[in-house]
């Protein structure tokens, strides 16, 4: 990937209740923080996201100016040119962001856990830079979950799966029909086209939920996560 990565990103970090074989990261969405998104998933399940066997991490994207808020500094992935899957994707910014990301990773299999023992994920943003994390450099890694999310219609992702040979991780993806920020339309067209280029996707529909998490998605989240990470024997 080039170029000297960002500074080491912050990260809050549930660890396993047993020995620690396998990891999960999970991205936040734009202005918030790796806190605030262990705190609202806590919040939901009235107790942390925790396992057995997994580490799940909460790393907090650097502060930087958004467009979208008219270049005021937000907690943000990447930049957007605006909130729609109409327009270019901001690469410079996307692609930065794979580097600081790729270290996380880095540390994870420095610590012992192989490529297809970590899950990568998000809400909203957060799940859009999962899927570029995973499908454009980490091919390797045990799934990608991506919740209220989407991809841009001629994304990186897309040109990159054009060109792929090699076995994908898995998609599970969750959305409300009733999200007013990223319609449930753009994440159904994100599911359709990664179908059509070889990722075995599958896409939950949630009926009035909006640009939100319930419990009902969670637990179905921390169900697939068990299958994608069984403990080990």
């Amino acid at each position: 990937l080039g170029m000297a990565a960002p500074a080491a990103l912050q990260r809050s970090v549930v660890s396993p209740a047993g020995r620690h074989t396998a990891s999960l990261i999970f991205l936040h969405g734009s202005g918030d923080t790796g806190q605030g998104a262990r705190a609202w998933i806590k919040q939901i399940l009235n107790q942390d996201m925790a396992f057995q066997h997994i580490k799940v991490i909460y790393p907090t994207a650097p502060s930087r100016p958004y467009t979208p808020m008219k270049g005021a500094f937000s907690n943000v992935w990447f930049d957007r040119y605006k909130i729609s899957n109409d327009c270019p994707e901001h690469i410079e910014s996307i692609d930065s962001m794979c580097r600081g990301l790729t270290d996380l990773i880095n540390d994870e299999v420095n610590n012992g856990i192989a490529k297809n023992r970590i899950l990568i994920g998000g809400f909203s943003m957060g799940g859009g830079m999962a899927m570029h994390l995973a499908y454009r450099f980490h091919q390797d890694l045990a799934g990608v979950f991506a919740l209220s999310s989407f991809l841009n219609k001629d994304s990186a992702v897309y040109q990159a799966l054009k060109r792929n040979q090699s076995a994908l991780p898995e998609l599970f993806q969750c959305h409300g029909t009733a999200d007013e920020l990223v319609l449930y339309s753009w994440g159904e067209e994100t599911n359709k086209m990664l179908k059509s280029l070889g990722v075995s996707v599958s896409l939950h529909t949630f009926p009035n939920l909006n640009h939100e998490l319930s419990r009902t998605e969670i637990e179905k989240l921390k169900s697939w996560i068990v299958k994608k990470l069984p403990a080990e024997a």
